[in-house]
């Protein structure tokens, strides 16, 4: 069986269904409360702050805009209650910048993974020859005259092929979004 995503889980939360809401916290509460605590730098506030994003997410649940990836909500949700929670407890937690540097990669490799994935699925729902003259332009950075030498097609064919591949692809990407909104 194939696992369900996030979003089609928090759907499934929306209607009514309880066991898919502890479905998504059992997905991310241990890279939340690691994330917390970056900020905290204590384990069990980490994991009180991570409750509270995750009750958040119970009583706001309709806030949730389905054009970001839950993880990426998630996250931005645990950020906020973190400085809030160093504020309010008007802690001054002398970060290093050793610590913002890292709290700061961590931040951006959780959205490149997102929008790899998103992309990658995106690429996956293409034609195989627009995903094939993609591939060969942007990921392997290959020039159109070597791409038509692989592809054995002309050098304006293939670029023809690559900018019906990227609108297709955009078009792809936008109609995901709109039937996440729903």
């Amino acid at each position: 069986m194939e696992e369900k995503t996030d979003k089609e889980l928090y759907q499934e939360f929306l209607q009514g269904n309880q066991k898919s809401f502890e479905e998504i916290i059992i997905r991310h509460k241990d890279k939340l409360i690691y994330f917390i605590q970056k900020y905290v730098k204590s384990i069990d506030i980490a994991e009180d702050i991570a409750q509270d994003v995750f009750v958040y997410l119970l009583i706001h649940k309709e806030k949730y805009d389905f054009n970001y990836s839950l993880k990426t909500y998630l996250f931005t949700i645990a950020k906020t209650k973190s400085l809030n929670y160093l504020k309010r407890e008007k802690r001054i937690v002398e970060l290093n910048e050793q610590d913002i540097a890292d709290v700061n990669e961590l931040e951006e490799r959780i959205f490149i993974n997102e929008r790899r994935k998103n992309l990658k699925l995106a690429m996956e729902k293409l034609k195989p020859e627009y995903r094939e003259a993609v591939y060969f332009a942007d990921i392997e950075e290959l020039n159109y005259k070597e791409i038509g030498k692989i592809m054995n097609k002309t050098e304006n064919s293939i670029k023809v092929l690559i900018h019906r591949a990227r609108k297709n692809l955009e078009k792809i990407v936008r109609e995901e979004a709109v039937k996440y909104e729903g």
